[in-house]
């Protein structure tokens, strides 16, 4: 799909700077990003899908052997993008201190979305509703009732009223679905150059009810763990048998 002419589409951010432990050895000497996936870099099928979606603009956040990614993506141009670069630097930043390095590249509003993550969403829809809701932030939440991984959110209302990864089996029925829409100076209130997370940052909204939530319908893919990596090589290498013969 394509977002309205009349309201050009955010940028992105796209968290590719983990090292990716539960997918060794395959990220011993590749980033997760570069992993093969349905016969070519999982990054390829992303930034495809980022296209499709109406993104124009990218930034990658990158660190452990982010060059790789970097010499693979280029400026984005085959892909139909304009991709920049933020690098974490001597050390990792983890997700939410590297979205906060990179605040300077992104403008006043963005969407952020994980590395590992394929996500099939309606991004204007995402982005409309993250306009409306006045809140300095936005998750999408999908209806997981526990089936693909551990539900963590309570959402109700149009608001996340709690972002908890610890919450015990069956508490919960919606999950993080890894897209989000952030206001800059929402995040610019962090110091620079510390490393946190980007869940800690939702949670903190959450608790003070100032972080909305948009319910998906299409499910997540992702290639965090090897059995989310065979998933989502059959799903996509499936789309492209679909596309081949369409």
């Amino acid at each position: 799909m394509s977002v309205s002419c009349a309201v050009e589409s955010p940028p992105l951010a796209l968290l590719a700077g983990g090292l990716a432990t539960r997918l060794r050895p395959l990220t011993e000497a590749i980033p997760k990003s570069m992993v093969e996936v349905a016969g070519e870099p999982f990054i390829a099928h992303q930034m495809r899908l980022l296209r499709r979606k109406g993104i124009v603009r990218a930034v990658i956040c990158v660190g452990h052997l982010g060059e790789m990614i970097e010499r693979f993506v280029g400026d984005g141009a085959r892909f139909g993008l304009r991709v920049d670069y933020s690098r974490d630097g001597a050390r990792p930043l983890g997700t939410g201190g590297a979205l906060r390095r990179a605040l300077p590249m992104l403008g006043e509003t963005f969407f952020v979305m994980y590395g590992d993550s394929y996500l099939d969403a309606d991004f204007a829809a995402v982005a409309a509703a993250f306009r409306r809701s006045g809140a300095p932030a936005l998750m999408t939440v999908f209806r997981n009732d526990g089936k693909w991984d551990k539900s963590n959110v309570d959402f109700n209302g149009g608001m996340i009223k709690r972002y908890d990864k610890s919450a015990a089996p069956g508490e919960l029925a919606y999950i993080d679905y890894g897209l989000g829409v952030i206001a800059a100076e929402a995040l610019a209130a962090r110091p620079a150059g510390i490393a946190f997370d980007l869940a800690d940052f939702y949670a903190e909204l959450a608790r003070a009810n100032r972080l909305a939530g948009f319910e998906v319908a299409e499910r997540f893919y992702e290639i965090g763990a090897p059995a989310g990596l065979a998933e989502t090589s059959a799903y996509l290498a499936a789309l492209a048998a679909a596309r081949s013969r369409a």
